[in-house]
């Protein structure tokens, strides 16, 4: 049950954390005004520590879906 919660945790900050990142060129993100310059925007350091967040919480949502399934095959 814990893993189940924490996988949506994750996935709602994964999503989050995702639309927090500036377009870095034409796609999707130009659509919506993601490709615009803005003041908002943060410095590099923060675009790094950014990423840097993203790719530890993907990966800790890699590894609930990892247990999740091992606890369901493991259960049956």
């Amino acid at each position: 049950m814990g893993f189940s919660i924490a996988l949506i945790v994750f996935s709602l900050l994964m999503m989050l954390l995702v639309l927090m990142h500036k377009g870095k060129g034409g796609g999707l993100s130009d659509m919506f005004g993601g490709g615009m310059q803005s003041s908002v925007g943060g410095s590099s350091v923060a675009e790094r520590n950014l990423d840097r967040i993203t790719v530890v919480i993907g990966l800790l949502w890699f590894a609930c879906i990892i247990v999740l399934a091992i606890i369901m095959k493991s259960s049956t």
